[in-house]
């Protein structure tokens, strides 16, 4: 998925994060995908709040939408840089194509992972055989030692794992004894969580982990905080077990990600991470230039999607809060 954002911000996330006792919570924000009846996204990450968790450095979670209405997912041909893109559904399907020759579909329960380090471009779009589309697209950071990483694409379709009450789909990383074997850049944590009405649950985590639950659907309690559809719980490093709690007359499903705190700055702007505003700008005109860097997305029946304009001023960074002592 790309940022369509016409002035998008550039973000400088420095090394870890705060360290609040309790759970932060994190409202979404309303972005338009674009295209005569605008699909809208909602994006928890990045904001002001908050920039990283982990190395997860941005959400989208959309639908569901009936595609009769909204037309659907139809985002064009874009590039990516210093990232991995992690597409994941609840329902519909979604045919990708990239840069390396990749033409694979996204559907619920399935793991699309595409790593565009140096340079990879793709497109997405919603297929004629949906009729409601929902589900998550989410980046990851890439360390500095791999950044430049070549193009990859992956597809996993993790087994579910009985817990109290509800049941795992861990995508990437390791949870309640299911590991996934999808090969990561730095330790990280996703998986799809569903309870049942007013089940209670424990899992046991990495404490060195921060961690992310992104509500789907129902009223999930965690650390004596109530988490509401579309909200965003923040958690600090220090946690050994996560204890979730559906709270409403109906399943709940929310999507868990964590890693250890980033110690890397990066910088954000558009579909490019990198480290430095100068960057940032040799990717956008890479791009411009239709550069080998990127390669070409065969098959998609449209342009590709141009950059947006870079102010003429230094973008300023936002900042993660400071870690408290």
């Amino acid at each position: 998925m790309s940022s369509t954002e016409t002035d998008p911000a550039e973000i400088l996330c420095s090394p870890g994060g705060g360290a609040p006792a309790h759970v932060e919570v994190l409202t979404a924000r309303d972005v338009p995908l674009g295209g005569p009846r605008a699909m809208t996204v909602r994006r928890t990450l990045p904001q002001r709040a908050r920039t990283l968790i982990g190395a997860w450095c941005f959400a989208d979670h959309y639908g569901p939408d009936d595609v009769a209405g909204t037309g659907g997912m139809d985002v064009a041909p874009h590039p990516h840089t210093g990232l991995q893109t992690v597409s994941w559904l609840f329902s519909g399907e979604i045919e990708h194509r990239d840069s390396l020759g990749t033409r694979a579909l996204v559907r619920p329960g399935e793991l699309n992972l595409m790593t565009g380090g140096h340079g990879i471009s793709h497109s997405e779009v919603s297929t004629a055989r949906t009729t409601v589309l929902h589900g998550v697209q989410l980046w990851v950071a890439l360390p500095g030692e791999h950044r430049h990483a070549d193009r990859d694409f992956r597809h996993h379709v993790p087994q579910p794992v009985r817990l109290d009450g509800g049941e795992a789909r861990v995508f990437l990383g390791s949870l309640a004894g299911s590991v996934s074997p999808v090969p990561v850049f730095s330790p990280l944590l996703g998986a799809e969580v569903t309870l049942a009405p007013g089940a209670l649950t424990s899992l046991a985590v990495d404490p060195g982990y921060e961690h992310g639950l992104l509500v789907d659907r129902g009223d999930v309690r965690t650390a004596g905080t109530v988490l509401r559809p579309h909200e965003l719980g923040y958690l600090a490093p220090g946690n050994a077990t996560l204890t979730l709690e559906n709270t409403s007359d109906d399943a709940a499903r929310l999507i868990l990600l964590g890693g250890p705190p980033f110690e890397e700055e990066i910088v954000m702007w558009w579909n490019f991470v990198a480290r430095s505003h100068e960057e940032i700008l040799r990717a956008r005109e890479a791009w411009e230039n239709a550069s080998d860097r990127f390669g070409d997305v065969e098959g998609y029946p449209g342009e590709r999607l141009p950059a947006p304009a870079v102010p003429n001023t230094v973008l300023r960074p936002r900042r993660n809060p400071c870690r408290r002592a």
